[in-house]
């Protein structure tokens, strides 16, 4: 009870089976919704000369899942943090699945049908992170949070790379739509979510839910039977998104952190194949079997970057992945048509950057939900997540504009097209890393706070707990 002695804050307690268990499923679902996302530009490798697609008509199967993602961080982060991260999480990812692997169905020469299917694909996946990153955080005690909330960013380069895996054995024994199909196992993980994932005592503390929040600590923590003194406070007006403006530093550094961020992974991850395949004159499949390089560098990338973030804190990861990308892209696009011996140093130079753009996404995905206040968690992670639909879009739309959006996709538009749209990508890097120098703040170490805003003000988990025992 609240004037029990000895009581000690939940956040200090052991975790439950039940806590790892969320957290495994959470990794393994980023996993397949990202499989899910990336395995888009193995298919359009083998699409677009098959169903003789212009650059323009390439890019818009590519962006429409930026404009999906865009529309559903905005939802599903308002309404997060209205009802709740669990049913949005679960709904986002049930979104993913049904729409991604519905790609199979769709007639030959449908890639209207496709990029509408894409759409929603997008919208899922931004709508679940925009729900399930502020609840990793917000399960995390504070002694284990940069650490385990960058961890389960790991896994989710194993989605890039399993997309790379599997067109390149995959495709020439199952084709396209076996490939596509793939896409509906997100839907097992959304039922396990619904079963297993509880709601987030943080989050329920900030609505003046106490009781419920006491039997999710439980869940969560090994508590035994202990209450403890949560604070209870009035009920706060309807969330808005206008709310973020009252932490303008944290909006700003938040966009251009994602949006250069997002910009140069998609462009690399959405466009390279294609552009390795057309450059060097391989199959689709070769091309995928050469991006597992480039995934493994990213999966090698995040979990540096988990344990670097956990050493020396979220800032300076930020600029290393901003200032890595700079430089490995615009290496990247000045030597795209030179080789040593027989291997292409545009794909080296992919490999080396992937550690950078890819690699920092461990430490950068849970960063608006730490320096943000819970009360706002899901609307800054929608922010993020809308950030990051803008660059899915402006990342393949790049080479399109360069190329001529007209233009069949041929290896001569391609080749002329890769330095200037490299150097764009290089600039998005740039951005990145000019953003955390003079933007960035550092949650490394910090409670999350619970309460933000002009409404009651930031006082952080610890310290209303505190207040209300006294």
């Amino acid at each position: 009870m609240a004037d029990q002695p000895g009581v000690v804050s939940f956040d200090e307690a052991p975790v439950t089976m039940r806590y790892r268990l969320s957290v495994i499923l959470f990794a393994s679902t980023g996993v397949i919704d990202f499989f899910d996302f990336f395995v888009v530009g193995f298919l359009v490798s083998v699409l677009a000369p098959k169903w003789h697609l212009t650059f323009g008509q390439t890019s818009i199967m590519l962006m429409s899942a930026g404009i999906g993602a865009m529309l559903g961080a905005l939802a599903s982060g308002f309404l997060a943090d209205r009802f709740g991260r669990k049913p949005l999480a679960v709904v986002g990812v049930l979104i993913c699945g049904l729409s991604s692997g519905a790609i199979a169905l769709i007639p030959d020469d449908g890639w209207i049908l496709f990029a509408g299917l894409r759409f929603f694909v997008g919208f899922g996946l931004a709508g679940g992170a925009a729900a399930g990153v502020p609840a990793i955080v917000e399960f995390a005690p504070t002694r284990h949070r940069t650490l385990i909330t960058s961890l389960v960013g790991v896994p989710v380069a194993f989605g890039v790379l399993s997309a790379s895996i599997t067109a390149s054995y995959l495709l020439p024994m199952v084709g396209w739509r076996g490939l596509a199909a793939v896409g509906f196992l997100p839907i097992m993980l959304a039922v396990l979510t619904a079963v297993v994932m509880p709601e987030s005592p943080r989050w329920l503390i900030s609505k003046g839910r106490v009781r419920e929040a006491q039997v999710s600590i439980r869940k969560l923590y090994r508590v035994g039977d202990q209450t403890f003194a949560l604070p209870t406070l009035p009920a706060a007006s309807p969330a808005r998104f206008a709310d973020l403006l009252t932490e303008q530093r944290r909006f700003w550094l938040t966009v251009l952190t994602w949006f250069g961020a997002s910009t140069a992974n998609y462009g690399v991850f959405l466009w390279g194949p294609t552009i390795v395949a057309l450059l060097l004159g391989v199959a689709p499949q070769d091309a995928a079997k050469m991006f597992i390089l480039v995934s493994l560098a990213g999966v090698l990338g995040r979990t540096g970057f988990a344990f670097l973030a956990h050493r020396v804190g979220r800032k300076p990861c930020g600029q290393l992945m901003g200032y890595g990308t700079a430089i490995s892209l615009g290496l990247a696009a000045s030597f795209h048509s030179d080789f040593v011996g027989s291997v292409p140093l545009f794909l080296v130079f992919l490999m080396v950057g992937a550690l950078f753009f890819d690699g920092g996404f461990s430490s950068l995905a849970p960063y608006p939900a730490e320096i943000f206040p819970v009360q706002l968690g899901g609307r800054a992670v929608g922010l993020a997540q809308l950030a990051n639909g803008i660059g899915k879009i402006a990342g393949p739309l790049c080479l399109a504009l360069i190329a001529g959006s007209d233009n069949p996709v041929l290896p001569h538009a391609t080749a002329s097209a890769v330095l200037p749209a490299f150097i764009f990508l290089a600039g998005s890097g740039l951005l990145v890393g000019l953003a955390f120098t003079f933007l960035g703040v550092e949650p490394h170490g910090r409670p999350v706070s619970l309460f933000g805003g002009n409404r009651i003000g930031k006082a952080t988990l610890e310290q209303a707990t505190a207040e209300t025992a006294a």
